[in-house]
């Protein structure tokens, strides 16, 4: 079948979403500000508010193992905006193209739901995407196949092989595939270019 959908994970593919950006305003030190971000707010904890565990209460948890930290914990759901720094290089561009070309854009994002709102406000590009599931919303994350197939009804229900999915880890790449989607496993905007022309997306 002819790909003609394309399905985009947000962070670190449309999205330049980086904790150490907002750290390294908290902390003077990097040696102490990497402690923090491996030790603390590791990438595991985090992963508990893609699944659907609000900012605030999942906080809560690790300052009760971490009182030091009280301030440097919660400002990650506080300041959760300064981890951005706009769009990934080259990404932006090539939605525009996409859309202007009348692809139909969806997203599937491992992505807190507290902050969604103000994100969508804050970033334009969003608006292209005809809907975006967001994991915290449906406590669920990928590589569970079920948010794919989730992401699949809310795009009609279209055959696995008309959506291309792109996404920069690996184990989302392979999920997607053992449920038949067309896979660019994302490392940069010539390389997705270079995908979506093969697919005559472009």
């Amino acid at each position: 079948m002819t790909v003609s959908i394309a399905l985009f994970d947000l962070g670190h593919v449309v999205l330049d979403w980086e904790p150490s950006r907002l750290y390294t305003k908290i902390f003077d030190d990097a040696v102490a500000r990497d402690y923090f971000l491996g030790e603390i707010c590791t990438m595991t904890w985090h992963t508990r508010h893609d699944a659907g565990t609000r900012f605030a209460d999942n906080a809560a948890d690790l300052i009760a193992k971490h009182p030091d930290y009280e301030a440097e914990i919660r400002a990650w759901g506080t300041r959760w905006m300064e981890m951005f720094d706009g769009y990934i290089d080259g990404t932006a561009e090539l939605i525009e193209r996409l859309d202007a070309r009348q692809v139909p854009l969806y997203a599937l994002s491992n992505m807190p739901s507290d902050p969604w709102p103000e994100m969508l406000a804050h970033f334009d590009l969003l608006q292209r995407f005809r809907h975006v599931v967001v994991s915290g919303d449906l406590k669920m994350i990928k590589p569970d196949p079920a948010i794919y197939r989730h992401a699949l009804t809310m795009m009609g229900h279209p055959a696995p092989e008309t959506v291309l999915f792109i996404d920069d880890r690996e184990t989302n790449i392979a999920a997607a595939d053992a449920l038949g989607f067309a896979t660019h496993h994302f490392t940069g905007a010539a390389g997705l270019e270079a995908a979506l022309q093969a697919h005559s997306l472009l």
